[in-house]
């Protein structure tokens, strides 16, 4: 069936809807809305030019559906282009204006709700007879009817259909849409246990043979640039696949043109993958993968009937399969109508001649007749054998495919199995990574404890050895001190014994002169005063170096008392170290007053050995 008569059959439906006389006519500004209704939907260009030309004989009465039908073809049927607009919209259009008047409430208030109406009086259309009024008739009904029941995942049961036939002979000859819609939604067409298995079922039956889906259902894809295996929701059409990020619809990832010279081949498990098959197009290659070897093989076939569609030029599986049902119809029809044209004549000739001399021919014809029953039964024995032949070939293949769907489950247990073991191993790799990074740290911990320990040992040394400089540095600056002191002390003791020497020779000298110079003996020269000053002078300071040196040789105890040399009140500074010059005018304004007493060398050593 063209485009054109699909488009007609819907167009036909809001047409009558006008009628509301039912009279055969329209006027002619229904018709006007009606066909810019029409122009928007199928996306071509308005003309309301054309419509006063065609009809502008007859501007007052109504315009019937003939009258109607040459603009039609012309103007908007002829202009429609298949792909430039969306058939769905445009049915959806005409359901819209011919609902509001034939759709009865208590058909939506049943089984079916408003949306399931649309889907049906689309389907309806695509299964009716090219015929108007539009009906449907027993065998097309019933396909319809198994495809719904299939979709549900139940069996369909024809007692209902059957029953409802028998009830009413009129419906035998077929069904209107609304007539059809109204026995479906009260349950007289079908069991139906849920209303939204139902509407579920009826979708995917509108989507299969409305929209020309041949095949749906996820499959692995492995991607061109990436070359990962990802799943993805696909959508087989006699022209194209199409595959979505999921079965929703929403986000479409590609589309896969069915062009000439593609094919589809199966391909040997790798990388892990089993029930692999590709599709060869011009331009690339596409690789799938399927759950098992059932679904690959149901890929594989109706991907090989979709190539066959697009050689043969034909975009709809479902119309193939209407029009080669509509085909052994009318063959059976006319062997039917053969065999009884043969069977009349011959019993009509049968009852004129009755005499004697015919009745070898009579039998003649009955042998024959018997012969043709007994070939029909003869044919109709074979094809049953070879239907049962054909049974048993599917049966094999059935057990075939089940066999390897075992095997399949079989291996996808070992597989999980493996998989399981080696989550355990991994599990416990992950354990002992864990323990090890623990015990990593820890020692990091220890080596930072042990290196932070190491520095500060170090910075201690350095202290150490620092102050270990320093009081090496002091001991050497005291041991020069002391053997300065000693240097000193030695000359000091030898300057004292020298002038020790010196005072005991002028003794001697001047005790040997008193007897002689009698008179100058209360007068002290001044050459003889001069030595004992230096005397004095030097026995003080060397006791102050003994004593100094003392101090600084004997170590410091707690409860030490050191004598203090005593401070005289004529000392310039008080408590405080005198220059040398300042040393010297003290010691000398201190001997001043005892010029006229002699020394006591004794008393002087005595003093030089206590201090010492």
């Amino acid at each position: 069936m063209d485009l054109q008569s699909e488009l007609l059959k819907s167009i036909w439906y809001a047409f009558t809807s006008l009628d509301v006389e039912q009279s055969g006519k329209v006027s002619k500004s229904q018709l006007k809305v009606l066909s810019h209704n029409l122009y928007t939907a199928l996306n071509i260009p308005h003309d309301p030019v054309a419509l006063e030309e065609h009809f502008k004989d007859n501007n007052n009465g109504p315009v019937s559906n003939q009258g109607y039908m040459p603009y039609l073809n012309k103007y908007i049927l002829a202009k429609a282009t298949e792909g430039t607009f969306s058939k769905e919209t445009f049915d959806e259009l005409c359901w819209t204006l011919t609902s509001k008047k034939n759709c009865k409430p208590t058909i939506q208030q049943g089984l079916c709700s408003h949306k399931d109406c649309f889907k049906l009086f689309c389907l309806f259309n695509l299964l009716s007879e090219d015929c108007y009024p539009l009906v449907i008739i027993q065998p097309e009904l019933e396909y319809l009817l198994k495809k719904i029941s299939s979709a549900m995942s139940v069996e369909w049961n024809g007692t209902l259909l059957e029953e409802l036939l028998s009830q009413n002979a009129a419906l035998q000859d077929g069904m209107s849409v609304w007539e059809f819609l109204e026995h479906l939604s009260a349950g007289q067409l079908l069991h139906v246990e849920s209303k939204e298995a139902f509407s579920l079922a009826v979708d995917d039956v509108f989507m299969e043979m409305y929209h020309n889906i041949i095949k749906k259902g996820y499959l692995l894809k492995k991607g061109h640039v990436r070359r990962n295996w990802q799943e993805r929701w696909f959508v087989l059409k006699p022209s194209s696949v199409i595959y979505y990020v999921n079965e929703d619809l929403k986000e479409k990832k590609g589309e896969i043109l069915l062009e000439e010279g593609s094919v589809v081949e199966n391909l040997p498990d790798k990388e892990g993958r089993r029930c692999l098959f590709c599709v060869k197009t011009p331009i690339r290659t596409y690789e799938m993968s399927a759950s098992n070897v059932k679904q690959r093989v149901d890929w594989v076939q109706a991907m090989q009937t979709a190539l066959r569609l697009r050689a043969e030029g034909k975009s709809s599986l479902h119309q193939e399969l209407k029009l080669s049902r509509r085909k052994q119809r009318e063959a059976f029809q006319r062997s039917h109508s053969n065999q009884s044209s043969h069977s009349e004549p011959i019993a009509a000739d049968a009852l004129q001649h009755s005499d004697p001399e015919q009745q070898g021919e009579t039998e003649s014809l009955e042998q024959h007749i018997e012969s043709i029953i007994q070939k029909q039964r003869e044919v109709e024995a074979k094809r049953k054998e070879e239907e049962k032949q054909e049974r048993e070939k599917q049966q094999a293949i059935q057990r075939d495919l089940e066999r390897q769907l075992e095997e399949a489950k079989e291996a996808k247990e070992k597989l999980t199995a493996t998989l399981t073991e080696m989550e355990k191993e991994v599990k416990q790799q992950k354990k002992r990574i864990h323990e090890l990074e623990l015990t990593q740290v820890k020692l990091e911990e220890a080596l930072n404890a042990q290196i932070h320990a190491r520095l500060e040992e170090d910075t201690i040394r350095h202290e150490l050895e620092r102050q270990l400089a320093e009081e090496q540095k002091k001991l050497a600056e005291l041991l020069l001190h002391q053997s300065q002191l000693e240097t000193l002390a030695v000359s000091s003791q030898e300057d004292c014994s020298t002038i020790s020497q010196q005072t005991e020779e002028s003794s001697q000298h001047n005790t040997e002169e008193v007897p002689v110079h009698e008179s100058t003996s209360t007068v002290t020269p001044p050459n003889i005063q001069q030595p004992e000053e230096n005397q004095s002078t030097t026995t003080q300071m060397l006791k102050h170096w003994t004593i100094q040196l003392n101090r600084l040789m004997k170590p410091i105890t707690p409860g030490d008392k050191v004598e203090h040399l005593p401070v005289k009140p004529t000392c310039p500074r008080q408590g405080q170290a005198l220059t040398s010059r300042e040393f010297i005018a003290k010691v000398q304004t201190g001997i001043s007053p005892e010029k006229g007493n002699a020394p006591n060398p004794t008393a002087t050593q005595e003093e030089e050995e206590q201090g010492s």
